[in-house]
């Protein structure tokens, strides 16, 4: 599972749940646009404390966003029967 594609599929989700554009959201957090962007494409990996930041700007937890997803649990499924 990739982390970094899971983080962002679940901010992107989030994100949207809250109405926010990623630029709305941008100036709301203090993060810019580009990483918001680069984050739900799964190019950055976040630090603990960013994903706090992004976490409490959503007002959902940490673990809201390193939850396993659908994507990502038929994927553990299928590497259960290789």
């Amino acid at each position: 599972m990739d982390m970094r594609k899971l983080v962002g599929r679940n901010f992107a989700k989030l994100r949207k749940q809250k109405r926010f554009t990623q630029e709305k959201f941008a100036d709301l957090s203090g993060f810019t646009q580009q990483y918001i962007s680069d984050l739900e494409r799964g190019r950055r990996n976040p630090t603990v404390v960013s994903l706090f930041q992004l976490a409490s700007a959503l007002g959902v937890t940490p673990v809201d966003l390193i939850a396993p997803d659908e994507e990502a649990r038929n994927e553990g499924k299928l590497a259960k029967r290789k």
